[in-house]
């Protein structure tokens, strides 16, 4: 085959397989539109929302990828953290999560309780037993007492009973982009791609954000 030929033949494959990939984005984009919108907590920012339980070894997984990221996310970004309860067990996960978030300590705890859970087996569903994690972490048995069985602590669990229905999550790790889109590992593919998704729609969210 002549070099000119040759040269055709490479443009052509490489120019296929570009429109192949782009069909494949179109198709499957890696997140999926929320039946219904909703509203974000403030909407000067894109607000990013991940489900997550700490007995998921998916979200364990995820865990390290989504907390680089937030280590250097955009200003105009709102990250919240939020426990899905679909169970009892997973409610008293939920629970020590929100008491950790009243005490000001879920950047000293958050890794530290997923890894009791996840590796060192270890059962934290008690108030008893979670009242020895916290204070092996540097928080007064009684500060911790009272923030689990706060008024915060219990408002906050009765909402989280209501997100995962209200926002269509049906399993975990799952991320929802300013209440529109939903970003789970079977819609993007891996773990790392549900962050470059992430960051897709933070950026086209971005531009519809009010002028300062």
């Amino acid at each position: 085959m002549p070099q000119k030929s040759i040269r055709s033949f490479l443009l052509c494959l490489v120019f296929g397989f570009a429109a192949i990939a782009s069909a494949e984005e179109e198709t499957n984009p890696g997140y999926e539109k929320l039946a219904t919108p909703q509203p974000v907590e403030d909407p000067n920012k894109v607000e990013v929302i991940e489900f997550f339980w700490y007995g998921c070894p998916h979200c364990y997984s995820f865990e390290p990828l989504l907390s680089k990221w937030e280590k250097s996310m955009p200003e105009h970004v709102n990250f919240i953290r939020q426990p899905a309860i679909f169970s009892a067990l997973w409610g008293k996960h939920a629970k020590a999560y929100f008491t950790a978030e009243a005490l000001g300590v879920v950047d000293k705890v958050h890794a530290d309780f997923f890894d009791a859970i996840q590796n060192k087996k270890q059962k934290l569903e008690t108030e008893d037993q979670l009242a020895k994690f916290f204070t092996a972490h540097g928080v007064a048995e009684s500060k911790f007492h009272d923030a689990y069985n706060s008024f915060l602590v219990d408002t906050k669990m009765r909402q989280a009973k209501m997100m995962g229905p209200r926002y269509g999550i049906t399993g975990v790790p799952a991320v929802v982009v300013n209440g529109k889109y939903k970003i789970t590992g079977r819609l993007a593919g891996s773990h790392q791609k549900m962050i470059e998704v992430m960051n897709k729609l933070i950026e086209q969210e971005k531009a519809k954000l009010p002028q300062k």
